[in-house]
């Protein structure tokens, strides 16, 4: 009996792999990034706050990429993978997935903040139409299946679209430029990752804003 329960375990563990693998590709994709007016961001560090921009755009996180990991964002579709810390990935056969690949992405942002602040990812929208967090796609399925992973200060959080988009990331000092790196995955693991999502787009949109230390809001 135990033999066949853990028969049964193994099985549902890894019906989604064998659905999607070789054939289950996640096309096209758009992506939005905001943050509030007293918390900004960019592709690279500055000396001055004003030098941060309050939005990214997916021509600009996709060039990036392009020019870092040498592939095209339009042209080279997600594929399954699986990770157990968010930061190294394997494909189904447990091989080792170069970032090079396309097969997920990575790219680090740059924060900087008027005042010391601790930074949330939020799935509550913002002034002047900005979409808080959250993933979309005309396949309601594929959202299930995605993964964004944090790292920074040596702790890496991920955002997991079936449970919360409300989670403390990192804290920032005054005027004070903070690296973090963030990846985004099909979970191969997950029971949505099956051949229903292969060929789907989807969009991303991530929002961040700050609160101070009683857990207030700072100006949106």
């Amino acid at each position: 009996m135990l033999l066949l329960l853990a028969f049964v375990a193994m099985t549902a563990a890894t019906v989604a792999w064998f659905t999607i693998a070789d054939r289950g590709r996640v096309d096209s994709m758009n992506m939005d990034v905001t943050a509030g007016t007293s918390l900004r961001f960019d592709l690279d560090s500055h000396d001055e706050f004003e030098e941060y921009t309050e939005t990214l755009q997916f021509q600009q996180i996709a060039g990036r990429i392009q020019a870092e990991h040498g592939f095209n964002m339009k042209t080279v579709p997600l594929e399954p993978v699986t990770t157990g810390n968010g930061q190294n990935f394997r494909f189904e056969d447990g091989s080792a997935v170069s970032v090079r690949s396309g097969a997920y992405l990575e790219f680090r942002l740059h924060f900087m903040a008027m005042s010391d602040m601790d930074v949330h990812l939020t799935g509550k929208d913002g002034r002047n139409g900005k979409q808080g967090t959250k993933i979309t796609s005309k396949n309601p399925k594929l959202a299930g299946a995605m993964r964004i992973s944090f790292t920074a200060d040596g702790r890496t959080y991920i955002y997991d679209p079936g449970k919360t988009a409300e989670m403390k990331l990192f804290s920032l000092e005054q005027e004070k430029d903070k690296e973090v790196i963030v990846r985004i995955w099909l979970e191969g693991t997950d029971e949505n990752c099956t051949s229903d999502i292969q060929g789907s787009d989807y969009s991303i949109s991530m929002r961040f804003v700050g609160t101070d230390e009683n857990g207030k809001v700072i100006e949106e």
